[in-house]
């Protein structure tokens, strides 16, 4: 106790900046509004990453009900593929015998593939090597550039 006060003296420290006088009530505040903080801040980036999930997953979700409905689709159409060639074999059928009809859409079928598959073939031939060649090479001029080596 300070004499002649009849008061306790309150224990008083400065600031970093030594601006003014903060109590030990005001650090003691201090250190648990910092620890709210901290609380508080973990709380929201775990309500984030919950909130996140939870969209991905319904995202996820639609994509696969999609995915699943294009699927069923592509068969449906492949189905009514089958009904149109059928068609046209039958047509074919009321000029040339039946057989005939169904091995001449067959030959036509057969030689649509075969354009496919060698135009799909070109396309792959064009893609390997899968790795980037121009990149490569660029990568390779600048690095002797880099070295001193010049371009080559």
């Amino acid at each position: 106790m300070a004499e002649g006060t009849g008061t306790s003296p309150v224990q008083t420290s400065t600031t970093p900046n030594n601006s003014a006088p903060v109590s030990a009530e005001t650090e003691a505040s201090m250190g648990e509004l910092v620890q709210r903080l901290t609380e508080q801040s973990t709380r929201l980036v775990h309500s984030e990453l919950e909130l996140a999930k939870a969209e991905i997953a319904a995202k996820g979700k639609h994509a696969g009900v999609g995915a699943g409905l294009f699927g069923g689709a592509g068969l449906i159409t492949l189905y009514g593929l089958g009904a149109l060639i059928t068609a046209g074999i039958l047509a074919l059928a009321l000029v040339v015998p039946a057989w005939a009809s169904a091995l001449i859409v067959a030959v036509v079928l057969f030689v649509i593939a075969g354009i496919g598959a060698l135009i799909g073939k070109k396309q792959v031939s064009q893609a390997t090597p899968a790795a980037p060649e121009k990149t490569i090479d660029s990568v390779k001029r600048d690095v002797g550039t880099m070295k001193g080596g010049g371009s080559s």
